[in-house]
């Protein structure tokens, strides 16, 4: 049974979770030959300011801002 898990930050909506889903279960299925239902995918969103990408912060990154939900973790 693959376990498959998907980091990602806030701010994807259910459609795209699901058709990402649904695109690496066809994924698994082809390259494993695993049977589709045995394919488990958890997602887990990570606060955007959690996450560096070349040194900023993904909360701090303009060019994410169609992407990122900003959500911080309440510190100051």
């Amino acid at each position: 049974m693959p376990n498959i898990r998907v980091e990602l930050l806030p701010g994807r909506s259910v459609d795209q979770r699901r058709a990402f889903a649904q695109a690496v279960t066809d994924a698994a299925v082809d390259a494993l030959g695993a049977r589709r239902q045995d394919v488990r995918i958890m997602f887990e969103e990570v606060a955007a300011d959690f996450v560096a990408n070349g040194g900023v912060l993904a909360s701090e990154d303009d060019s994410r801002a169609a992407q990122v939900t900003k959500v911080t973790s309440g510190g100051s």
